[in-house]
């Protein structure tokens, strides 16, 4: 084992698991939630996790060590696809 002139390397917080839950809504109140997660591209569960951390923000509680929510679907296509950049054709 060697010392380092440096000191400790910064922790890095380990990726954890997603949390499930169960949550018990009322249906037209989930009815209404999923046509507004779809007019906003989200999936009902996004769009939940979305406006948790937006009043979490809000309010002040969200904590600084949470992570983005992670990005879902399909990955940007390469520069050889062309997608959101102009075609030379």
């Amino acid at each position: 084992m060697t010392d380092s002139a440096e000191g400790p390397a910064p922790r890095r917080r380990p990726r954890q698991e997603r949390k499930q839950v169960l949550l018990r809504l009322d249906p037209l109140v989930y009815e209404a939630l999923a046509r507004w997660a779809g007019d906003e591209l989200r999936s009902a569960n996004a769009q939940i996790e979305f406006l948790l951390r937006r009043a979490l923000a809000e309010s002040g509680r969200l904590p600084g060590e949470a992570g983005p929510i992670p990005r879902r679907g399909r990955p940007p296509k390469g520069p050889a696809g062309g997608r959101g950049e102009p075609s030379d054709n």
